[in-house]
């Protein structure tokens, strides 16, 4: 968020500093299976664990952590507050205003942001090694020391309403909020994570005070650290910052819910020059035995300019220019979804091509030769997205919060090969088999609204 020109100038000067840290951070961490070797299960003298990789290539150091929360812990009649917090907690903390504390920012080249994702409240912090202990220290003082002050509450609220006045006419957004709201009906997932126009005027500064003290608690804390600094430096460091955080989450139970069940079609008038169509339903929930199958599979089907989509849908037939498609999984359900856009005269034909397709692979399962390529892109790309040590950080994060193993970077490959066709083909109609979930957002296009017809069962 931007407040004045003069923070914004500095903001383009810090950014110049940090993608000079960045470039050079790109040859800071290893081959997955190097990193693995190195990765530490850290416990600070206060009892604050970590897993860390000490890596003394260049002076740097990034941290990604997480409390769970997010924006399902949003109150009921208030979706936004997590976002609006997370928008905050860097304006002014402490006897620093929200200038002041950013121009320490600045200063030192510090890169300090946070998130409210649907299941967690994530943060993350980036500085030179000789800066370490004014970034710690800042960053303490946001997390324990928040001031929302009323003037930066209102200027941060009011960037927050303009963004959704925007996304109120933009098709993409509007496909997106209705398919949670299709997919989850009641549950907290179908409520969008950044507010609305409704609900953002109504939070207040109370509201965000409630959250951060119910949310920012140590024994829901997730951390990962990869740089250049010593195991008691950085416990040391762990303690200082993190140490004065209430002991406990005050979190609100959140039920498990399987996505409402195909087919269902739904229909958003909106006149724009191209027509959006997001599809999707249920998922496969991150410890699902058949989790791994299930992203081979949905590599075939969409994930990429190799994809069976990709290919039927804009290359045999030119109906849209892009089209991908994703699993997403959460604490509490999964999904997967997807997207794209047409023509408005052509919305119809694209969503049938779209359930043609997925029938198609639901019935029939991939070949032996999609498996095998599959199998070799997602090996290959896991070890290129460790290229960094903030992409490293993030990863390892991932695996913490999907709570699986620390050596689970070396398993993956393996776990990853282990899928068999008859894997793919099992899970392609567990995921598949049942239709679509569609909302299509745009001009009028013929029977839209109606709802699709049932796929023909297998035999």
């Amino acid at each position: 968020m931007t407040y004045s020109l003069t923070r914004r100038a500095n903001s383009l000067t810090r950014r110049a500093a940090l993608i000079g840290a960045a470039c050079a951070a790109m040859t800071l961490s290893s081959a997955p299976a190097q990193a693995a070797a190195k990765i530490q299960r850290l416990v600070s003298p206060g009892g604050i664990e970590a897993w860390f990789v000490q890596d003394a290539t260049l002076p740097l150091i990034a941290m990604e952590y997480a409390f769970s929360g997010g924006a399902s812990q949003d109150p009921a009649g208030k979706p936004g507050v997590g976002n609006l917090v997370a928008d905050l907690l860097d304006e002014g903390s402490g006897n620093l205003d929200s200038k002041t504390y950013h121009e320490r920012l600045d200063d030192r080249a510090i890169k300090l942001s946070f998130s409210a994702t649907r299941d967690h409240f994530r943060g993350s912090l980036r500085m030179l090694k000789d800066n370490k202990d004014e970034a710690y220290d800042l960053l303490r003082t946001a997390l324990t020391s928040a001031r929302f002050e009323p003037t930066d509450v209102e200027r941060i609220r009011a960037q927050v309403i303009s963004t959704l006045r925007r996304e109120s006419t933009n098709p993409s957004s509007l496909a997106h909020r209705k398919f949670l709201e299709v997919a989850f009906s009641d549950h907290p997932y179908s409520r969008p994570d950044t507010g609305t126009l409704d609900s953002v005027p109504k939070i207040e500064i109370a509201d965000l005070k409630d959250y951060a003290r119910r949310i920012l608690a140590k024994d829901t804390l997730r951390i990962v650290v990869v740089g250049d600094v010593d195991p008691d430096t950085l416990g040391k460091l762990l303690d200082k910052t993190f140490g004065a955080l209430p002991a406990k989450a005050e979190l609100t139970p959140i039920p498990d819910v399987v996505a409402a069940k195909p087919p269902h079609r739904a229909f958003i008038p909106l006149d724009v020059p191209q027509t959006v169509v997001t599809f999707g339903g249920p998922g496969i929930n991150r410890h699902d035995p058949d989790f791994m199958a299930a992203v081979v599979v949905n590599h075939i089907l969409g994930g990429g300019m190799s994809s069976r989509l990709f290919n039927e849908v804009r290359e045999k037939r030119g109906l849209v220019y892009s089209i991908s498609e994703a699993l997403l999984w959460m604490d509490h359900s999964a999904l997967f979804i997807g997207k794209t856009g047409t023509r408005a005269d052509r919305a119809g034909e694209t969503v049938d091509a779209v359930e043609k397709e997925i029938r198609r692979i639901a019935e029939e399962g991939p070949t032996q030769q999609e498996l095998d390529e599959a199998k070799s892109y997602l090996k290959g790309s896991h070890m290129l997205a460790l290229d960094t040590s903030s992409n490293l950080a993030q990863t390892l994060l991932q695996y913490q919060l999907d709570k699986l193993p620390i050596d689970y970077i070396e398993k993956r490959n393996t776990i990853v090969d282990a899928v068999t066709l008859d894997d793919t083909r099992r899970v392609a109609k567990k995921l598949w088999g049942d239709g679509l979930l569609t909302v299509i957002v745009g001009r009028d296009p013929q029977a839209a609204a109606q709802p699709a017809a049932a796929p023909p069962k297998s035999n």
